[in-house]
């Protein structure tokens, strides 16, 4: 049976989940976002109120397509609703030891190996790699193309920037940002924005 889901933010973000949506099968009831200067329409589909609106469609399904991970926590906090995982029929995700959490975006031809586990409300963006036995946080957002290679742990919260590499064994505390094309061989026990080949903290 499929499920009836609506995204919360109307952005491009939400462009691609709506398509994930769609390819998995399932159907977009719309949108929710606080921007008052939208359309009655994003992209064909309803945009339906504001994001506290979610009280008067409980029957549905949510996910959020708002990369901020402050934004994205506040409002799954706000929200007493089901949550929506959605995972492109292009990913690929072993069938040994994966755990995705609830509200975790998986995008087109991620991948995600053994024993890895993904938190909740994360975003695995397109083309990211997610290697064994890697422990990933809520909140995080592993961006295009980056590598995280096997038993890499990513902190609540965190970015991984678009391109970047975490080499083997590394810890990456809560509330980090890695820089675009930034490469890891250390563990990072220090919020910041760490840059840079190695990354060093900016």
């Amino acid at each position: 049976m499929n499920k009836k889901v609506i995204i919360i933010g109307a952005s491009g973000h939400g462009k691609v989940i709506a398509d994930i949506i769609i390819k998995s099968g399932d159907e977009v009831v719309g949108f929710l976002d606080d921007n008052p200067n939208l359309e009655e329409s994003f992209i064909g589909f309803p945009v339906l109120g504001k994001v506290s609106d979610a009280i008067n469609y409980k029957e549905n399904k949510f996910v959020v397509a708002i990369g901020n991970a402050d934004v994205r926590e506040k409002i799954v906090n706000e929200l007493d609703v089901n949550w929506y995982t959605a995972i492109h029929p292009t990913a690929v995700i072993s069938s040994i030891g994966v755990e995705i959490g609830e509200g975790t975006v998986v995008m087109a031809n991620a991948v995600i190996n053994s024993d890895a586990k993904i938190g909740n409300h994360c975003i695995i963006n397109t083309g990211a790699i997610v290697e064994h036995d890697n422990f990933i946080e809520d909140f995080v957002h592993v961006s295009v193309g980056a590598k995280l290679a096997g038993i890499v742990t990513v902190g609540r919260k965190s970015w991984i920037g678009i391109g970047s590499q975490v080499i083997q064994c590394k810890k990456i505390c809560s509330e980090v940002m890695i820089g675009a094309g930034a490469t890891v061989i250390s563990d990072i026990q220090e919020k910041g924005t760490y840059v840079g080949v190695p990354a060093k903290r900016k």
